[in-house]
């Protein structure tokens, strides 16, 4: 029987047949997707493990951080309530002993007198001895401790003098070597040669200036020449004359030379 083929007639596909088993995709995993899973992993029981931390020490925890809180609120509150006042305080009572001090180490014809006023106090005002004891930490109680050095050096107790020289500390280089200088004048006034020695070289290198450095090179070349350390005393005496041949104690020094050589 014949078959027509009417315009646009197609012929039906063929049915595709079931597959017996379930169709599954297959997928290509990257290895860098693999990586990146498996860091995802890790992370994930690292923050599980840290969450278990901090529920299991959680009381620990707080209670450090409340100890801190503590701390830093205490000290500035320390800062703010007592350290402050205190300062201004031990400054207020230091004045008219700076006052004493400046007019005695000028060479007021009362030197000793004003130097004992320093110490002890006057006019209502503490002396230094009490301002460092009272107000210890500050920096009035730190120039006081200068300002006793300095007035038992003048009056001749140069025990006290070391011992409250030796508690003051400061960051320019002029008035530590000062300070170690009246030190080595202490050592010096008591016959301790060595130690004079010792504190006049520390306070030649702590200034390394023109007017300290040769001043106490000059005081460490006498005590070294006095100790019969010519060699050393002629170093000294040398580098004055060689750098420092301007200041005071040039004027001297070759006459210091020929006794050292």
């Amino acid at each position: 029987m014949a078959t027509f083929n009417k315009r646009g007639y197609k012929a039906p596909k063929e049915k595709a047949e079931k597959a017996d088993n379930t169709f599954i995709e297959d997928v290509n995993v990257d290895e860098k997707d693999s990586a990146t899973a498996k860091a995802f992993e890790t992370l994930d029981q690292t923050a599980s493990k840290a969450e278990d931390f901090i529920a299991k020490n959680q009381k620990i925890i707080l209670g450090f951080l409340t100890v801190v809180v503590v701390v830093v609120v205490g000290y500035f509150a320390y800062q703010k309530f007592i350290a402050e006042p205190n300062q201004q305080e031990a400054a207020d009572e230091l004045f008219v002993a700076q006052q004493n001090f400046q007019k005695a180490v000028n060479g007021d014809a009362k030197a000793d007198s004003l130097f004992n006023l320093v110490l002890k106090g006057s006019e209502g005002k503490f002396g230094v001895l009490r301002i460092a004891e009272e107000f210890s930490g500050t920096d009035a109680a730190n120039q006081a401790n200068y300002m006793a050095g300095i007035a038992y050096l003048n009056t001749g107790k140069y025990a006290e003098a070391i011992a409250s020289l030796e508690k003051f500390s400061t960051e320019n280089k002029m008035l530590n070597a000062l300070a170690k200088g009246a030190i080595g004048d202490a050592y010096a006034q008591q016959n301790k040669q060595n130690e004079a020695l010792d504190f006049y070289i520390k306070a030649a290198d702590a200034g390394q200036d023109g007017f300290t450095r040769p001043r106490y090179l000059f005081k460490a070349g006498k005590t070294a020449l006095a100790m019969n350390k010519k060699e050393e005393a002629l170093k000294y005496f040398t580098e004055i004359k060689d750098n420092f041949d301007t200041s005071m104690e040039a004027q001297q020094i070759d006459a210091l030379i020929g006794m050292a050589q």
